[in-house]
């Protein structure tokens, strides 16, 4: 099976021959795959165009066109996953793991509760690192985009980008315990194709009331995940796994 890259240029006409330029790719490609001529690869061109690729050339990164392609990976609604930030490498699962499930984007923020604290040094090395890690993980799934990544020096900042959305569901610990069952759902039956959801999900703390009604400021609906507890980094997971069941399962 032909793996896939993105390259992040313009799709050409079948037949034309295309330079690697994109190091990330080509190294991978060339240097770790140790891909040779006559080879078949998949590339994701600019606006998440698809194309069947032959290498013609290792020592020239070139490989020519040979079928454009029409399949689609995408969740038919665009849904950003956004959490409190969690502590140690648990963003890092996140995201992989949310990419493959098909966020569109994937965002962190220091709630009140999160125990882990990221000055503006470390959130920029840590974002660099989680988007070689969403585009590794949207390779390896065989996605048309990678997710944005974006990590919030506070939470006031955050907030004022959560406005632009169709709907904003937070998954609150109280209103699980309270044993709210329907929320998600109706909210799915709500949806259609195109429209852009925000998924909230607090730090191990779980979050504040605080925090709560801010959202709730912004239109936000609560909802509860099932009767189980989910930890900071399964519930997105689980809310994303209910998306693509609802969406392209059902």
């Amino acid at each position: 099976m032909a793996n896939q890259y993105f390259i992040f240029k313009e799709r050409p006409e079948v037949g034309a021959l295309i330079t690697i330029d994109d190091e990330a790719a080509a190294h991978h490609i060339f240097t770790v795959m140790r891909t040779q001529p006559k080879e078949q690869l998949r590339l994701v061109f600019d606006k998440g165009e698809l194309g069947l690729v032959e290498v013609v050339s290792v020592s020239d990164r070139s490989v020519r066109l040979i079928e454009r392609l029409t399949e689609q990976s995408e969740l038919p609604v665009a849904v950003t996953v956004a959490v409190g930030f969690p502590k140690g490498d648990k963003l890092d699962f996140i995201t992989e793991k949310a990419t493959e499930l098909g966020a569109s984007a994937i965002w962190s923020a220091p709630f009140k509760w999160s125990v882990a604290k990221w000055d503006r040094k470390k959130l920029t090395k840590k974002q660099e690192k989680l988007k070689k890690i969403a585009r590794g993980a949207a390779e390896q799934s065989r996605r048309l985009q990678i997710p944005q990544v974006e990590l919030f020096e506070d939470f006031t900042t955050f907030l004022t980008q959560c406005k632009d959305f169709d709907q904003i569901l937070v998954a609150y610990e109280e209103t699980a315990k309270a044993g709210e069952m329907s929320g998600l759902k109706k909210a799915l039956t709500e949806l259609s194709v195109g429209k852009k959801v925000l998924l909230v999900f607090g730090p191990e703390g779980g979050i504040s009331t605080q925090e709560v009604e801010k959202f709730e400021a912004l239109g936000a609906k609560l909802i509860g995940l099932g009767p189980r507890i989910l930890r900071a980094e399964t519930a997105p997971l689980y809310a994303l796994s209910a998306f693509s069941t609802y969406f392209e399962l059902l």
